[in-house]
């Protein structure tokens, strides 16, 4: 005898969701008021660049990801979680994702994204393909954060290191 489509449906969701549900890092000892930018690294193949957890902000945890192979093509999903530094705060600029394949122009991703009044945080995420180079890389960001209620702007600049083996 066969489950009935829907209980397996609500199995399949419930492991799903205690499995893969990312932790959005957020930082210690950080003033109130203060822009931040917290991320979390993940990495698989084509179907499923989430598959596995590489690093993430906070707690810090060191970066290293699998080369791409001519036979086997290796994928990172990238997460970027923007918070609210009390009112509504705009995030602008760049974030270049150093250890993604292609031209610098391929791994730059825009970024131009608003948490709202009241709002904790918004995100952002970027799948790419790993390079197949072996080496040391970095994910730099080049951002300005302004909070429209006090009307300030901050640079946030940034660089994760990310071994590539």
């Amino acid at each position: 005898m066969r489950p009935p489509v829907v209980a397996v449906m609500c199995s399949l969701a419930a492991v799903l969701a205690s499995s893969c549900g990312t932790h959005v890092p957020t930082p210690r000892d950080l003033p109130a008021g203060t822009p931040f930018v917290s991320w979390v690294f993940m990495s698989g193949d084509r179907d499923n660049p989430d598959h596995d957890f590489v690093c993430q902000s906070e707690p810090r945890t060191d970066c290293v990801v699998e080369a791409s192979r001519p036979d086997a093509q290796a994928f990172s999903d990238v997460h970027f979680y923007y918070h609210s530094a009390g009112g509504e705060t705009k995030y602008a600029g760049t974030i270049d994702i150093g250890f993604f394949d292609g031209s610098a122009a391929a791994r730059t991703a825009a970024t131009n994204v608003v948490v709202r009044k009241g709002e904790s945080m918004t995100n952002q995420s970027v799948t790419g393909i790993v390079t197949s180079k072996p080496g040391t890389y970095q994910v730099t960001f080049a951002l300005t954060a302004t909070i429209a209620d006090a009307g300030t702007k901050q640079p946030i600049r940034q660089s994760v290191q990310v071994v590539v083996k």
